[in-house]
């Protein structure tokens, strides 16, 4: 008997052996096909993992007898744990800071205030419309998640098609707002786990409002706090003047390190590893020698692109799972009207906000190239229409156990969520590259949209909270137009941040952490000194 189970195991695990062989020769191949396919109008990566999936998961369902469509089976901790995690903090990690803490306002407007209003809008669409097709036993705290899950974009598509060297205003927004998007789902799809929404009153509402603050500001206060601590290990010990490769596995280490802690305490991963890589970025990366600082930068780009381009693989082959189809094969009209209604409520959530906070944040704004213009709008509107990986996870969480469901209305959730990325990456992906050429066909008249960072590791020499004004002693030798109204609210207080930021971190935080015109040098260690230096 002990024999027989040996030999099963080896079987089970030659199985598993050959399956990571062909995933992993699914990844290169879409590498591969990716890059032959970089010119096209309409392609792009993610699109192309998804379609090299879905026909996997074809070979696969035909070789298996219609049993299986997939190689590996889900699970969430795959997705939060090994996978979220490097796109995520490479995001935090190669923003350009002073595009982003520029428009930090407006990201922020977009990116909470408006995830918040498509929340309102999809949760509310679903529980009128999915009560009366009768899709299954769902209970609030379902129409909440589904409110949540969809309210999480995707804008992979869109930031491939845009060069944040010719626009970036736009750039910044789309990119901002979907890290902040991204963070703020799954910090309200965590908040409604954690509470009995079957009878909800103003207490419950209270504690499910202050739990989500609670939330987004702690997990931002980790992300901080870790990567400033690493920043002061590396600067104190300075590992360069005796091994590089410490200083390149201790950052990695640090940035998986704040994510897991978030995890540990029930935080928000994706808010605290996004800052700690904004934090490592200023701080920790001018702490290393020049060798760990490209090494550093290319392997999170390398770490991120590959786990990108796993999920979609994934998500194209699970497209065709049988067992979730099997379960509503008796309706599929019923499954296509959800996939539809959902597709709507994304389309009208997604106007609701763009548009309104558009308007208020153009306010604020003096200068006409700083405004957001109507096409502008129109794009960040698009980019925000697909549905991706984080939608996957969260719906898999909410509706599945360990990838696996036999309950009518989870699978008719599971199936049409699948629909919608499916739908809306390929779809809306594919029209993304011509409808951002017809809306800018040309950069120049954003050229006027000063972009002084280049594209090399240099621009993160920039500091952490530029407000593009110059110089004081600049702003001292011009008159100031004062704003007025809502203008003068919003931007003053801005600017006064950003001006003791400034002295507060050239008096205090960089002599401590380190950073541009801190770094460590040790005569004969590998350290080369680039950069005018900071008095």
């Amino acid at each position: 008997m002990a024999i027989g189970i040996l030999s099963s195991l080896l079987a089970s695990d030659h199985s598993s052996i050959v399956s990571m062989n062909l995933f992993v020769a699914l990844l290169c191949g879409c590498i591969v096909i990716g890059h032959l396919l970089e010119e096209s109008r309409w392609m792009n990566e993610s699109i192309t993992a998804l379609v090299i999936g879905v026909c996997t998961g074809v070979v696969i369902l035909l070789t298996t007898g219609g049993k299986s469509s997939h190689l590996l089976v889900f699970s969430e901790d795959l997705f939060f744990i090994y996978l979220l995690p490097p796109i995520i903090f490479n995001a935090g990690f190669q923003v350009k800071k002073k595009q982003f803490f520029r428009n930090f306002m407006t990201i922020m407007l977009f990116g909470a205030v408006g995830t918040l209003i498509s929340f309102a809008i999809i949760s509310a669409g679903a529980i009128q419309f999915f009560k009366e097709l009768h899709i299954g036993d769902l209970q609030i705290g379902d129409y909440l998640a589904i409110g949540a899950i969809f309210s999480a974009t995707d804008s992979v598509c869109t930031l491939q098609v845009l060069n944040q060297d010719e626009t970036p205003l736009l750039y910044s927004l789309v990119f901002g707002e979907g890290v902040v998007n991204d963070a703020t789902s799954v910090v309200l799809f965590n908040a409604i786990q954690s509470f009995d929404l079957t009878h909800i009153n103003s207490t419950i509402a209270l504690k499910f409002v202050g739990n989500f603050f609670y939330l987004f500001i702690s997990s931002t206060l980790l992300g901080v706090v870790t990567g400033l601590l690493s920043a002061f290990i590396i600067k104190k010990l300075y590992f360069g003047r005796h091994s590089t490769d410490r200083e390149v596995a201790l950052m990695i280490l640090m940035a998986y390190l704040s994510y897991m802690l978030a995890e540990l305490f029930y935080l928000s991963g994706i808010l605290t590893v996004f800052f700690c890589g904004i934090v490592m970025s200023h701080y920790t990366w001018h702490n290393v020698t020049e060798s760990s600082r490209v090494t550093t930068k290319h392997a999170f780009a390398t770490l991120s692109f590959v786990a990108e381009i796993f999920i979609f693989l994934y998500v194209g082959m699970d497209a065709l799972d049988i067992e979730k189809w099997r379960v509503i094969s008796d309706r599929p009209g019923k499954s296509v009207g959800v996939s539809s209604i959902l597709l709507g409520l994304i389309l009208v959530g997604r106007a609701a906000f763009v548009f309104p906070l558009s308007f208020i944040s153009n306010l604020t704004k003096k200068a006409p190239h700083e405004k957001i213009e109507f096409k502008q709008q129109v794009t960040i509107w698009w980019a925000g229409l697909m549905r991706g990986a984080v939608s996957m996870a969260l719906a898999y969480n909410q509706f599945t156990s360990l990838g696996h469901t036999q309950v009518r209305g989870n699978a008719m959730m599971i199936t049409s969520t699948i629909t919608v990325v499916l739908f809306s990456t390929v779809v809306f992906g594919l029209m993304t590259k011509p409808l951002v050429r017809i809306l800018l066909p040309s950069p120049k008249h954003l050229s006027r949209m000063l972009s002084s960072e280049p594209t090399t590791p240099k621009s993160f020499f920039l500091p952490l909270l530029d407000n593009g004004q110059g110089s004081e002693a600049e702003q001292g030798n011009r008159s100031v137009v004062r704003p007025s109204s809502l203008r003068m609210l919003l931007t003053t207080p801005s600017h006064t941040v950003h001006y003791y930021w400034r002295k507060f971190d050239d008096s205090f935080m960089r002599p401590v952490f380190g950073g541009r015109g801190f770094v460590p040098f040790v005569p004969g260690s590998p350290t080369e000194q680039n950069g005018p230096q900071w008095q």
